[in-house]
């Protein structure tokens, strides 16, 4: 298949979805850009969540080959582990000096915090190129200002290990709820753990019941709550029904809910990088993210992926996926030298980079998806293409308190504490208090 062939529209489903969510809003603050001359020397502060290489290294390099380019802008790189980070830039936001560049994963999240007024109007210094980078560009904006630029895009679904399905028996991945029913049972026939997750992290759990959601209720649905902020369909409760008895099944490894997702071999990544499970429902992100985790330096050619199976039955558009990107905004303070370096790193020749690399995945111009080499990637990047529509994670879709009340209710049944119903509770409790 020519993944460039499929591009538009794969760039326009997320989009879409990044934007549902954005409401009406006024930046306020008065902090002003350190200098509206890209060509001023200025020291930009860059916080990013590649705490690890390959990523560590490979921005630190970009950044050096950028100043290079640039004598007059130096960089000061700060590597931050992800669900640090999250909480590192939410404080920082709300302080008097914000790093002038940073993590960003758009949608509702981005507009919760352009309410700060911290965060740089870029789009006088993006229209010229912007366009270069599709519709994936829109994720990143709020009311058709340009307040961050994505690198990548992501799509969730079940990495998972050739050997052990063979060693099980299952001759093919699922494709319905009672078909991956069916291969958790013979796994664990075989004494293999079917499935790791790092509940200790939250996120991970999300995914498992945003999943449900999406085989469960029509996207009208999905796009209406998302933009109205009202979750009064049944067919959420059900989801919550529906992973009530995926829990039961007991498909997980021992103590899940104190297991971390990314850190250290005993992670829900780290156990199917050295094949102590057989799957587990993460981003593409995922298998560049396990190469620390394992000494096997082979682990990638025993993995492939497959989409969350459909929930037969379910009101939910068949191909739906779940997923976002990454992407970075620049403070008020960073101007227009963060923004011309942001644009940098849209570039092709940086976007190959990242993809050849395994910094990122599937990126976001589209001139760069011919980078992408291995063959689970693209399956994935195939999988994306064709998907009808990309449901942007919840937590990042919604309103920032929103979104977060609604994983910790998730964390919360996963726990075994709260009901189907208390999850949907949850959601309309923090937009009533939000």
């Amino acid at each position: 298949m020519n993944v460039r062939l499929s591009t538009p529209r794969r760039l326009a489903t997320i989009a879409i979805a990044l934007t549902m969510a954005l409401p009406s809003l006024t930046a306020c603050g008065d902090d002003e850009p350190s200098s509206s001359d890209p060509n001023a020397p200025v020291t930009l502060t860059w916080w990013h969540n590649g705490a690890q290489d390959p990523g560590k290294s490979v921005w630190q390099g970009i950044a050096d080959e950028y100043s290079k380019a640039h004598p007059n802008v130096k960089f000061q790189v700060e590597p931050t582990q992800n669900e640090a980070l999250k909480t590192k830039i939410s404080v920082a936001l709300q302080s008097p000096t914000p790093p002038n560049i940073f993590q960003q994963w758009g949608g509702g999240a981005l507009a919760t915090q352009v309410e700060s007024g911290k965060l740089y109007d870029m789009t006088a210094d993006t229209k010229d190129w912007i366009s270069s980078m599709g519709a994936s560009a829109q994720g990143w904006a709020v009311d058709g200002k340009q307040y961050g630029i994505p690198y990548d895009l992501h799509v969730v679904g079940f990495w998972y290990r050739k050997d052990l399905f063979e060693q099980a028996g299952i001759a093919a991945p699922p494709k319905t709820m009672t078909e991956f029913n069916d291969a958790v049972t013979k796994l664990k026939a075989k004494g293999i753990t079917p499935v790791s997750l790092g509940g200790k992290d939250k996120w991970p759990d999300a995914f498992w019941w945003s999943y449900f959601a999406i085989r469960e209720c029509s996207l009208d649905v999905l796009k209406n709550t998302v933009k109205s902020l009202k979750m009064d369909d049944a067919c959420f409760v059900k989801a919550g029904e529906d992973l009530k008895k995926l829990i039961d099944s007991k498909p997980f490894q021992d103590a899940f809910l104190g297991t971390p997702a990314q850190q250290g071999a005993g992670s829900s990544a780290g156990l199917v990088a050295n094949g102590k499970a057989a799957m587990e429902l993460q981003g593409d992100w995922e298998l560049p993210t396990m190469i620390p985790l394992t000494e096997d330096k082979d682990y990638a050619k025993k993995l492939s992926w497959f989409p969350f199976p459909e929930v037969e039955g379910g009101k939910g558009t068949p191909g739906t996926a779940l997923g976002g990107g990454d992407g970075f905004s620049c403070s008020v303070k960073g101007g227009a030298a963060c923004a011309d370096f942001l644009k940098y790193i849209a570039s092709t020749e940086v976007q190959t980079k990242l993809v050849t690399s395994n910094t990122a995945t599937l990126p976001a111009n589209p001139a760069a998806i011919s980078a992408i080499q291995d063959p689970s990637l693209k399956t994935v990047q195939e999988a994306l293409n064709k998907a009808p529509y990309i449901q942007v994670y919840f937590d990042q879709a919604l309103p920032t308190s929103v979104g977060q009340a609604l994983n910790d209710a998730i964390a919360d049944f996963f726990a075994g504490k709260g009901s189907p119903q208390g999850i949907v509770d949850a959601f309309n409790k923090a937009v009533a208090n939000k």
